[in-house]
């Protein structure tokens, strides 16, 4: 069963659920089917390192080790710090009160962008009107959103809306920026000129 995502906005709560917008929906998509000489379907098989054997889909897994080689289970593990301290896991976002907070357009434009949903009412008893108006206006709101919870750190949500009264959240990460400037270009003068001879030359390395 679905579960409610609930918003907190100056003191008023709101119960939303959210739809994921496929890419496929927006822009539709194609598939590529292959056939062998004699007209039967042909299916993508994995050579296996040895060069002669071919697995099937299905045929391979990952598995967690331990430096000796045996094998554990994924939820044994604990994520800790370069100083060895354990980190705390982040809890779903549907198990808890989010807090909205007002964003700027340059955080919204900084992200890189992993998914995105519409937001609608619960069900038929909550009134988004106090959200979507506000969104309609241009306003934007940030908080910490992890869908299934048990990492370490959260992505960005943002909601923001249009002039329709539809609400949207956006999901993603903040980009990492590393802008270049020309003004740090070397001066010539600053160099002192060395005279090479021919002797210098190392003509092997040519």
């Amino acid at each position: 069963m679905a579960r409610a995502l609930v918003l907190e906005l100056d003191g008023e709560e709101f119960a939303v659920s959210i739809k994921k917008i496929d890419r496929d929906q927006l822009y539709g998509s194609v598939e590529i089917e292959a056939y062998d000489e004699k007209g039967n379907p042909a299916s993508l098989l994995i050579l296996a390192a040895d060069g002669k054997t071919l697995l099937d889909r299905g045929g391979t897994a990952l598995a967690t080790v331990d430096e000796k080689g045996n094998s554990i289970e994924r939820n044994t593990l604990k994520a800790v710090s370069s100083t060895g301290k354990e980190l705390t896991a982040v809890d779903s976002s549907f198990n808890v009160t989010n807090h909205l907070k007002k964003a700027e357009v340059e955080d919204y434009l900084s992200q890189i962008v992993k998914s995105i949903y519409v937001i609608d009412p619960f069900d038929e008893t909550v009134n988004l009107s106090g959200l979507t108006a506000t969104l309609s206006e241009g306003a934007i709101y940030k908080f910490p959103f992890s869908y299934r919870g048990g990492g370490i750190e959260p992505d960005n949500g943002f909601l923001l809306g249009n002039k329709d009264g539809d609400a949207f959240m956006v999901v993603g990460k903040t980009a990492r920026f590393q802008f270049a400037k020309l003004n740090n270009a070397v001066q010539l003068d600053d160099i002192e000129e060395q005279e090479i001879s021919a002797d210098d030359i190392d003509f092997d390395l040519l």
